[in-house]
């Protein structure tokens, strides 16, 4: 278990029922903005898929997803989706959605391996969102224009919410900060890639990093990234500096998706060339997919930055070590 902060005289500045209200209104707000700025229609989205479609996503490729037989299918196995990051790209598709229209959709996932600590759960929940785009819109200036347009939500979402809780300050900048993985290394080559995103971040408030996947001239990668859904060279993680904890906390991840060669590429890189005979990938390959750009927001990330808490376990109602519970009972911090 990772070592929890707390701190000093901390203690939440609503009830447990207050909460309950205010994580609807957070959510309330910044969906109805996400979905009329990045013009999104609201979708259902599966909770398990066949693992052997190749829809689900592996993440750093380390993390155990959970599975489960299915007694009315001869046993199959069902997977409890870990992202939605694929699933996305080919709905879009299923659903006939044309260029620059997209989808949103809640996407709750147990990823049981997570070290918990006061930003990390076994459950997650994420407004995940994917939009049809040109090839030629497959650059930078796309990507950072996209980003602009979710942090401005951020930006209105959090002056709302000091309208209705006078105990909010306005904290975010005006502008977010945007550098990419292999600068940041260059600014702070003695540390390690999360001492470099708490240093940028402070100094910045909001800052976007760009180009997360591919190894960096240390030989290594700034963090782990699936090698089939995001074009390493076109994603880019949001994160702002949160007083509270003192720490960087990131709030969306996202990214211009692989294209044919992006996809081939990097599944040399990773070492899983296998994974090209799969069904998504192999759709990929064929060109039989649009073009796409789309990333995940933490919903209990959001309402724990929004509304000034301590611990995740504020916001979203998950299971917890014993002497977490403890623990944040002792430090004021009521877990749902």
């Amino acid at each position: 278990m990772a070592k929890l902060k707390f701190p000093k005289e901390y203690h939440s500045e609503l009830s447990l029922h207050d909460t309950q209200v205010a994580i609807k209104t957070v959510k309330d707000f910044f969906q109805s903005m996400l979905s009329a700025r990045l013009n999104l229609q609201r979708v259902s989205a599966p909770l398990f898929v066949d693992p052997t479609s190749g829809l689900n996503d592996n993440l750093n490729g380390v993390e155990r997803p959970v599975a489960f037989d299915i007694l009315n299918d001869n046993d199959h196995t069902g997977e409890i989706v870990q992202s939605l990051a694929k699933w996305k790209r080919f709905a879009l598709k299923k659903y006939g959605f044309d260029v620059e229209e997209g989808l949103y959709t809640d996407m709750n996932a147990i990823r049981r391996d997570e070290e918990t600590d006061n930003i990390h759960s076994i459950f997650v929940d994420q407004w995940d969102w994917e939009k049809v785009i040109r090839k030629e819109d497959r650059n930078l200036d796309y990507l950072k224009e996209t980003v602009r347009q979710v942090y401005k939500i951020l930006r209105k979402t959090e002056k709302f919410l000091s309208i209705q809780y006078d105990y909010i300050e306005e904290i975010l900048p005006h502008d977010i900060f945007f550098i990419t993985t292999q600068e940041l290394e260059d600014m702070f080559p003695e540390y390690s890639p999360k001492e470099r995103e708490y240093y940028i971040t402070k100094a910045k408030g909001a800052v976007c990093i760009m180009k997360i996947g591919d190894k960096l001239a240390s030989g290594e990668p700034h963090d782990g990234r699936a090698p089939d859904y995001d074009d390493w060279e076109l994603n880019a993680d949001i994160l702002v500096y949160y007083p509270v904890l003192d720490i960087a906390l990131e709030l969306s991840s996202m990214g211009i998706r692989v294209d044919e060669n992006s996809l081939k590429t990097q599944l040399e890189k990773a070492g899983c060339t296998e994974r090209a005979e799969l069904p998504f990938q192999k759709a990929i390959l064929n060109k039989e997919l649009p073009y796409t750009i789309g990333g995940g927001i933490g919903q209990s990330r959001i309402c724990m930055f929004f509304l000034r808490k301590a611990h995740i376990g504020e916001v979203q109602s998950s299971l917890w070590p014993l002497e977490t519970e403890k623990e944040c009972a002792e430090n004021g911090i009521q877990l749902l």
